[in-house]
């Protein structure tokens, strides 16, 4: 699944109603205290077509979270794959990472707010689709750590548990009419992801 430029999730019309109601009704009720019945009257749907295409308001809830993190494996696959340099390469995905939460933040929000209520195998599904995002990042940290165009100092592992730590921290600060874009947050921390890599010394670039 792509998204457009921005990073916003495209859904056929019927889905993304049920989808967009889910979202809308998880948001304002919580998942414990939303119906289905209530998601297909929001939705203007029958049950029937829902059942067409989610099996359960668990696979609602999944779904919500997943399709954004489809979109944005395949924009970081095109990134990682693509023509540029290492770092060139690397800030374009770090930028996008948090571009792309941002213009999804109410899903990525709804879901890790209910995550713990799926059944214990979609959680361990969900977890798996992550960690082969966060693993395909982590690759390009490598790649410039051995060409010798990032300091090896830090194991990548933690260079990307620290950096993916603040991008799922933006769900607590970041409003979409304050002072900066996501587009403009994204720039500021692929700066400082790139930054602290190029950092040899240990000492850091206090006072010069």
């Amino acid at each position: 699944m792509g998204g457009d430029q921005g990073g916003h999730v495209k859904e056929e019309p019927v889905r993304g109603r049920l989808l967009g109601a889910a979202t809308r009704l998880f948001a304002e009720r919580g998942f414990e205290g939303t119906s289905v019945q209530e998601i297909v009257l929001a939705a203007g749907v029958t049950k029937g077509a829902m059942y067409h295409y989610f099996s359960s308001k668990d696979d609602l809830l999944h779904e919500i979270y997943a399709r954004v993190l489809r979109m944005q494996m395949d924009r970081l696959t095109r990134i990682a794959d693509g023509p540029g340099t290492v770092a060139e390469r690397l800030h374009a995905a770090a930028a996008d990472v948090v571009e792309t939460t941002t213009a999804n933040l109410d899903d990525s929000k709804i879901f890790f707010r209910s995550m713990h209520l799926l059944a214990p195998e979609t959680q361990k599904s969900v977890r798996a689709e992550r960690r082969r995002y966060h693993e395909r990042f982590r690759a390009l940290v490598a790649e410039g750590q051995r060409e010798g165009t990032f300091s090896d100092r830090v194991p990548a592992d933690l260079v990307v548990d620290y950096f993916f730590g603040s991008v799922h921290h933006l769900g607590t600060w970041y409003h979409a009419d304050g002072p900066l874009t996501g587009a403009q947050v994204g720039r500021h921390f692929a700066d400082l992801l790139l930054t602290s890599l190029r950092d040899r010394d240990g000492a850091g670039h206090a006072g010069q």
